[in-house]
């Protein structure tokens, strides 16, 4: 059995996939920032995502109030909209990232030939995690052109060549979890279609080895699961993958969760805080009323996954995300089976400082 090698975040606290890790400026803070051990870019498609201010937005609540009493800001990812002490929830309508994928991974490539990257552990340069959606042959492609990229980005990009890369360190996430796509239910429910997807990662993997030998890690963002069904799919699906007909599952990290969709948050008049596609201002709900979901997600993947008679399943790890802002949120993610830990909604309230203010309350106390 091919074991692949281990995947590692450290430090193990990095941002998840959202609005605030969208353009250069936000990855490049948050690639800058000591307390982080990766970067997770927002999630991008093959072609660029419709973006609308009218109907792709995001704001704050509070669980307690019940509703939210803070500006509404459109689906910008500059600036934060002007938040109260005790919203630390979050809901959103928003889709994709309006950059395109290839859009991305040239980004990636011209900030390192032009020096940004230089911070480096004795791991290497700190991995910037790609994260992608679309149909099953589009995260194909899209696996294919970062194991290339990972190989050699300056043969990939010769256009973009002034001088040498000084070094790219890439994982892919795949997102198969967003719940504001209309018509379009997360495929991470499905066993035939997740299937389908980790078929085709390790098909583009298989076909398109690294020309310097480095693995690229492939991980999947999960929804939020309610019932044991819906875990035993996943693991059912990661199996299949890891059967006698393949190579082992392609899988190194699972990326639980993402935001809880069907969500309702109504302003102080009791009308839809936010617009949608839709027009009934149901989105994704993310922050401190998700993290007790969140923990019972991490936790059971865990031991879902450690029961696998596949070790290439079991040696798959999970970073976990879910209403952390601030150490204990970290340790109780850590407890329950997460090797790294995601920070989403407090980084869109207090900046990329919150990593740091996580760190420091880890050591003092």
């Amino acid at each position: 059995m091919n074991i692949k090698s281990k995947f590692s975040i450290w430090p193990p606290l990095l941002n998840s996939s959202n609005p605030w890790a969208t353009t250069r400026e936000n990855l490049a803070a948050l690639y800058a920032c000591p307390f982080t051990g990766a970067v997770t870019i927002r999630t991008s498609l093959w072609k660029a995502f419709n973006q609308h201010a009218s109907t792709h937005q995001y704001t704050f609540f509070s669980s307690s109030t019940g509703h939210a009493t803070s500006p509404v800001d459109v689906a910008s990812s500059e600036g934060r909209v002007s938040v109260r002490d005790g919203e630390t929830s979050s809901l959103n309508t928003l889709g994709y990232s309006p950059i395109a994928f290839e859009q991305y991974v040239e980004m990636l490539v011209n900030m390192s030939q032009e020096g940004m990257l230089s911070l480096e552990s004795s791991s290497g340069p700190k991995p910037f995690i790609v994260s992608v959606t679309g149909t099953a042959e589009e995260v194909g492609r899209c696996c294919s052109h970062l194991v290339k990229v990972l190989g050699d980005p300056d043969e990939a990009y010769p256009e973009l060549m002034r001088k040498k890369s000084l070094g790219l360190n890439l994982m892919m996430e795949v997102n198969l979890s967003c719940p504001n796509i209309p018509d379009k239910p997360p495929p991470a429910y499905d066993r035939f279609a997740l299937t389908e997807y980790i078929d085709a990662i390790a098909k583009a993997k298989a076909s398109t080895p690294a020309s310097n030998g480095k693995v690229l890690h492939v991980g999947i963002k999960t929804p939020p699961y309610t019932f044991h069904g819906q875990f035993q799919t996943l693991i059912s699906a990661l199996e299949t993958s890891s059967g006698p007909d393949g190579g082992g599952c392609p899988i190194s990290f699972i990326t639980a969760t993402n935001t809880l969709g069907s969500c309702l948050v109504l302003d102080a008049q009791n009308k839809p805080a936010l617009g949608s596609v839709t027009g009934e201002g149901i989105g994704g709900m993310a922050g401190d009323a998700l993290h007790p979901l969140a923990l019972g997600n991490v936790k059971t993947i865990r031991g879902l996954l450690d029961k696998s008679e596949h070790e290439d399943v079991r040696s798959i790890s999970i970073i976990g995300i879910g209403g952390v802002k601030d150490a204990d949120g970290f340790r109780r993610m850590s407890s329950v089976g997460a090797e790294a830990v995601g920070v989403g909604t407090a980084l869109g309230r207090e900046g990329v400082g919150i990593f740091e203010k996580i760190t420091v309350e880890l050591e003092n106390h």
